[in-house]
């Protein structure tokens, strides 16, 4: 499990190249919910999204030999922006791998970022790809499955115990699980009385499929949120979502959509659909918590188009 020595180690490690994002009252979201929201504004953070604290963490950390040797990542989207651009900054060679399905803005970001990207027709190919890139030398940045991206991602976890009011409740967005592992273990350390609820979308549902079976198994993936869509989540994230979530929420594609569309009429915040899934699955915590509760939603990123939503010009 990720200490919160590890996470502190990290936010003073990254701090010179990522920002300390505005954990702010949400008086529109608060109306629309009926009891107090705080949201946590990663999608104002550099690259659009959460991504570049783990990313940063870990690029900062590889000896002479990696930095040399390069760098692959595999991503729907986020990841590989941020790696493409700390890499680029940082002076590393980087290969990022994505599948067709990732957002076209995504793979043009990290391109001009300076990154190699290479296309495959899913995820799982995207992953076989990283494989073959680290077999010939190259060093993986795993989105998820490293203590280091972890304890990167948990730093929006240790500003938001700092920065907020009282809590009883925070929504994280699931993909593989980095964001909510870091967070979860954060909180668990700063704010012990906390609860803390994952979210996925249906057609994205690799940690739900882990909690029922047991531990990590491969899912199909359907869901329009690509940048949700871990084919299967990793030992290190099921642990902690095990020990430290007290559970993971579902909604569907359409719900994750409406809710980005309200966060922006509500919030004046625009948000991918990976942070809109949050707003109905709040509902359906409220259902089971009762309405004294304080909300906090983690808004994790914003590299979203009003095309990509059908909303565009």
């Amino acid at each position: 499990m990720i200490a919160l020595t590890e996470i502190q180690a990290a936010a003073s490690r990254i701090a010179p190249y990522v920002l300390r994002t505005p954990t702010v009252a949400s008086p529109g979201l608060s109306a629309l919910l009926g009891v107090p929201v705080t949201a946590k504004l990663e999608v104002l953070q550099r690259t659009g999204s959460f991504k570049v604290r783990g990313a940063t963490n870990t690029l900062l950390q590889l000896g002479d030999a990696d930095r040399g040797a390069g760098v692959v990542a595999v991503s729907g989207g986020n990841h590989g922006i941020a790696v493409a651009v700390m890499a680029g900054e940082l002076g590393v060679k980087a290969t990022i791998v994505m599948p067709r399905s990732a957002p076209e803005h995504a793979r043009q970001a990290a391109a001009d970022a300076g990154a190699t990207v290479r296309i495959t027709d899913d995820m799982p190919g995207a992953f076989a790809l990283s494989a073959a890139l680290r077999a010939d030398g190259l060093v993986a940045v795993h989105p998820f499955d490293d203590p280091a991206v972890l304890a990167g991602q948990g730093t929006a976890g240790l500003e938001l115990a700092d920065d907020a009011g009282e809590l009883t409740d925070v929504l994280v967005s699931i993909g593989g699980g980095g964001l909510i592992a870091g967070i979860a273990a954060a909180l668990h350390a700063r704010r012990p009385g906390v609860r803390v609820w994952g979210v996925e979308t249906e057609g994205a549902q690799a940690m739900s499929a882990a909690l029922a079976a047991g531990g990590p198994v491969d899912v199909e993936l359907s869901s329009v949120v690509t940048t949700l869509s871990a084919p299967r989540v990793s030992q290190l994230t099921y642990d902690h979502v095990a020990e430290l979530v007290t559970d993971v929420v579902v909604v569907s594609d359409a719900e994750a959509v409406r809710g980005t569309l309200d966060i922006a009429d509500h919030a004046k915040v625009w948000t991918e659909p990976a942070a809109g899934c949050l707003l109905p699955a709040a509902r359906r915590v409220l259902d089971r918590v009762g309405p004294q509760a304080r909300l906090g939603l983690v808004l994790c990123g914003g590299n979203a188009t009003t095309a990509s939503l059908g909303v565009g010009r």
